[in-house]
């Protein structure tokens, strides 16, 4: 794909990571301008016969109350600057370009009243790939005003943004990359804000790398049942059926492709393994139906009106909302961080059976000389650090809010705070998968005469083509780090 087109509709998580990552440009069908055209014109209309409409002719949250008496232009430049209050590290390109992604497919959906040129400026800001220093804190979830603010200052020449690899006033970026800044008209500002775009686009992203990650765990996996000389019955199209818990029948399909071809089929096995190999597929099964829940909450954001006001062009008038409001896409978070958190766990647990005393017929610690050699086993003080910060991550956040602007916004849902610590679970999570590959392939070549099946002996090659068999000790740390770098396989 070299271009997003916007239809207003369709648009999914591959989409947005092809534009974070690759770079892909952002375009919109004439039916989308058109439909900006009419919104604009709603809104306008409604305006003029002197309805009363949030954050055009009258202040924002406790401001409510307060009409909006100056010229609404300036206004809007006012309170792009006034929520301008977001600290804390930037954000990385790619989460950038997701953000701005996210909120143009928002708004191609239509309903903000956003004026046309000003949409068509944002395009432009990110197929020129002028991007915003856009903070990291500064969002309780009841949409991401505070931080959507410097996307907005940036396209007013204001505040600050990278381009090509440097940071500039956004007066000069614009200026090096053939634009202008642009003219808000009524509404604009607040069209521009009032959405959860930072947690929309950094969740597609969470989305997209979690994807790839759990294909890697699900190597791993099946690569321990190699090691441990586990009981592939357990993996019988029967056993799912008789209890086909969220996606337990299909990742009991894929653990037991890859031992296709194994030995393990033909040895006697322990009538039971312990839990964390027999129930590997419900495990991971759970953790693949909270993926896909996660996906589909953050694509109905992707492809929904979210703005406060809605201009509803159908019904020719301009409501109130709570569209911003994203619970059930904090939920979905907080329900896939605890997934994550529970695979990991099995996963950590497959390594301490696997690098224990001398388990399943391997030699202790996993060392070919014993005596005193350590072996895998100091190993197993990083698995339980990461296995630590993981259980850390996976509290849930979702009830801490506090109330603000004087009551009125009285309820929260810290989706960004619930996207963010998912978000962070990750490279923990991939540290820990690397620890049990290479476990996984060592006590596959500890085992004499065993033959891996087809997709576990390319999890083995994979794992052998960065770090050579145990026999002396060595330092594992730098193993287990280039691994983990080498499954960072996140090509969107």
């Amino acid at each position: 794909m070299n271009t997003l087109v916007l239809t207003g509709s369709g648009v999914t998580i591959a989409d947005i990571a092809a534009v974070a990552r690759k770079d892909v440009t952002v375009s919109a069908t004439s039916d989308v301008l058109t439909r900006l055209v009419r919104t604009r014109a709603v809104l306008d209309a409604a305006a003029a016969s002197g309805q009363h409409i949030y954050g055009l002719n009258t202040g924002l949250g406790a401001n409510l109350k307060t009409a909006v008496v100056d010229e609404t232009g300036k206004f809007q430049q006012q309170l792009v600057r006034g929520r301008g209050a977001g600290v804390g590290p930037v954000l990385p390109r790619d989460e950038t370009r997701a953000v701005m992604a996210a909120r143009l497919s928002m708004l191609a959906v239509g309903g903000s009243g956003l004026s046309p040129e000003v949409f068509a400026d944002l395009l432009a800001l990110i197929n020129h790939k002028v991007h915003p220093l856009v903070p990291s804190i500064g969002s309780i979830g009841a949409g991401d005003l505070v931080l959507l603010s410097p996307i907005a200052q940036t396209l007013i020449g204001e505040g600050q943004a990278e381009y090509e690899g440097a940071v500039f006033t956004s007066a000069e970026a614009l200026s090096k990359a053939g634009l202008r800044p642009s003219t808000l008209g009524p509404k604009d500002g607040l069209s521009l804000l009032n959405a959860s775009a930072v947690s929309v686009g950094k969740g597609a992203l969470a989305v997209a790398d979690t994807d790839v990650l759990l294909d890697y765990q699900r190597q791993a996996a099946a690569l321990s049942f190699e090691g441990l000389g586990g009981n592939p019955l357990i993996l019988h199209p029967a056993i799912q059926q008789a209890r086909p818990a969220a996606g337990q029948v299909l990742e009991a399909e894929r653990l037991l492709a890859r031992l296709e071809g194994s030995s393990l089929h033909e040895a006697r096995a322990a009538i039971q393994d312990p839990l964390s190999l027999r129930c590997a597929a419900s495990i991971q099964g759970a953790l693949a139906h909270a993926l896909d829940a996660a996906r589909e909450a953050v694509e109905i954001e992707l492809n929904a009106a979210t703005d406060n006001p809605l201009v509803l062009v159908d019904e020719n008038r301009v409501l109130s909302t709570g569209n911003f409001h994203t619970p059930s896409l904090a939920l979905a978070f907080e329900t896939l961080g605890l997934a994550i958190a529970q695979t990991a766990l099995a996963s950590a647990a497959r390594f301490i059976q696997l690098t224990g005393s001398g388990r399943n017929g391997l030699p202790r610690y996993l060392s070919p000389v014993g005596g005193a050699s350590a072996g895998f086993v100091p190993l197993q003080k990083t698995v339980a650090a990461l296995v630590g910060a993981i259980r850390h991550k996976a509290n849930p956040v979702l009830l801490d809010f506090l109330p603000v602007s004087e009551g009125v916004e009285d309820h929260a849902t810290q989706t960004l705070l619930a996207v963010a610590k998912c978000a962070d679970m990750l490279d923990l999570w991939r540290h820990l998968v690397a620890c049990e590959m290479l476990a996984g392939a060592q006590a596959v070549d500890l085992r004499a005469g065993h033959r891996c099946g087809r997709g576990t002996q390319e999890t083995h090659d994979l794992v052998r083509s960065i770090a050579a068999l145990l026999v002396e000790d060595r330092p594992l740390g730098p193993d287990v780090s280039r691994l983990a770098e080498r499954l960072r396989d996140i090509g969107a």
